[in-house]
């Protein structure tokens, strides 16, 4: 092990595959989306989930102001997508993709892999970031299970049915 924990702690992460995702909400008539990896099933009963969003983002406050949000786990052939909505700059995220909003008025991809819909529950401030607990107030699930992972510094595709390995997808 190293003598920088930081740094040894950035390598160990890397190692860690997550699935992809797009937190989504609404706000005063505008929309706001990230792309997010910090996204864990907290409870089935009641359905409950967390993800943590850096306090600095456009999307934080606009989440907690709204109470509502969408966790969209991305399906394996939406890579450009999480790239669009992990880019700083890009002025309107949400003309990419097939977005769709729900009866709350929450912006949802209409083909990921599955979406979540959330209202927020409890938010714990923690350093730079916040842990938001949403409880699940609907989740809607493609059938075929191929989800788009983040490991090592890039997107990869989940095992698909019948297949043990593995594809990188780009960097």
């Amino acid at each position: 092990m190293g003598d920088a924990p930081e740094s040894d702690f950035r390598k160990a992460m890397r190692t860690l595959a997550s699935a992809v995702s797009i937190v989504s909400t609404a706000h005063d008539n505008r929309r706001f989306g990230m792309t997010a990896t910090a996204v864990c099933s907290l409870s089935m009963q009641p359905p409950t989930l967390l993800v943590c969003v850096n306090q600095s983002t456009s999307l934080h406050n606009p989440l907690l102001n709204a109470g509502r949000f969408c966790i969209n786990i991305l399906h394996a052939d939406q890579d450009e997508l999480a790239r669009t909505f992990g880019q700083k700059g890009i002025e309107d995220r949400f003309a990419s993709g097939n977005w769709q909003v729900d009866d709350r008025g929450v912006p949802f991809v209409a083909d990921a892999q599955a979406s979540v819909f959330c209202t927020v529950e409890e938010t714990y401030g923690h350093r730079t970031h916040s842990i938001v607990v949403g409880a699940v107030y609907r989740a809607a699930v493609r059938e075929a299970v191929h989800p788009l992972l983040y490991q090592d510094g890039r997107y990869t595709v989940g095992l698909a049915e019948g297949v043990d390995w593995v594809i990188p997808i780009g960097h």
